[in-house]
């Protein structure tokens, strides 16, 4: 035991004397080896349904197109997307993906009783939690905004072909796919943050997680200062056709781009930050896992 202690300090006083180009290498490789587990192991098939499932229920209504007013005419599907997309990709499929995700960059490792091998190696936490996040916000991005453009194409293409053709590469289809794009990144972005933190912290993950999913769905409910407490609320300031959140909502100026892009950007770094720092300072520990 004393040997393995012993082992870990030495690997991690060599870290510490790492180069920033080596770091930067070790980042890659970090990189490259969590992507293979992400897109490869079992746990991805449940990743692949989740991102699968608005694009399967966008071909159920193009073979079975419902009778409503939206969706006879193209200049209705934009009201539908931004309903389809609020409700189904943004809150469900991206916030339980990047759940997924990112609470099983640390906490996966440790029910798999792995992680110890990254700590016993010369590597500084911080830059495994860099390496181990940006593999996560990868496979989020590719994964989630596949899900928004493929449901973008099966809502618009199979109901007005060549009407869906102009209106996205000689209209304002094209722009607002690439809107929509942009909001899922920064949604993976965001909630990546908050669930690395979520599988470092807590040993049953679960719990916080529905803590965190019930303040993001009553935020329409919230007062304006608590609404800015919630990633929800700055996707939501970028969305270009806004949703109508019902008569009990709580009316709140969006918060402009410019603010809401650097302020998940500055709270992700924090949040990095901190798993850094928690890191450093984290003991192996298999009982009870």
């Amino acid at each position: 035991m004393s040997s393995t202690i012993d082992s870990a300090t030495t690997a991690q006083k060599g870290a510490r004397e790492l180069p920033w180009g080596l770091w930067a290498q070790q980042t890659f490789s970090i990189l490259s080896q969590e992507l293979r587990k992400n897109f490869l192991s079992r746990r991805a098939l449940l990743l692949y349904l989740l991102a699968a499932l608005p694009i399967f229920l966008l071909f159920v209504l193009a073979i079975l197109p419902p009778d409503d007013d939206e969706f006879q005419n193209i200049n209705g599907l934009s009201l539908v997307f931004s309903l389809i997309y609020n409700t189904l990709i943004l809150r469900a499929v991206v916030f339980f993906g990047c759940a997924w995700v990112f609470m099983n960059l640390f906490r996966g490792e440790v029910v798999d009783r792995s992680l110890h091998y990254y700590f016993l190696s010369p590597i500084r936490r911080e830059v495994l939690v860099v390496g181990k996040y940006l593999s996560g916000l990868v496979t989020a991005i590719v994964l989630f905004g596949l899900t928004t453009l493929a449901s973008l194409f099966m809502l618009y293409f199979p109901r007005f072909s060549s009407e869906s053709t102009r209106y996205f590469f000689e209209g304002a289809g094209g722009k607002q796919a690439l809107i929509y794009l942009g909001i899922t990144t920064l949604a993976c972005i965001g909630y990546g943050a908050i669930f690395l933190i979520v599988g470092l912290f807590f040993r049953n993950p679960i719990i916080p997680a529905l803590l965190i999913y019930g303040w993001e769905w009553i935020n329409f409910l919230l007062p304006p200062l608590l609404k800015k407490a919630s990633v929800i609320h700055y996707l939501h300031s970028l969305m270009p056709v806004p949703m109508n959140e019902g008569p009990f909502a709580v009316m709140a100026q969006p918060t402009p781009a410019w603010i809401s892009v650097p302020s998940l950007l500055i709270f992700t770094l924090i949040v990095l930050v901190l798993a850094g720092y928690h890191t450093r300072r984290m003991e192996i520990s298999y009982v009870g896992d």
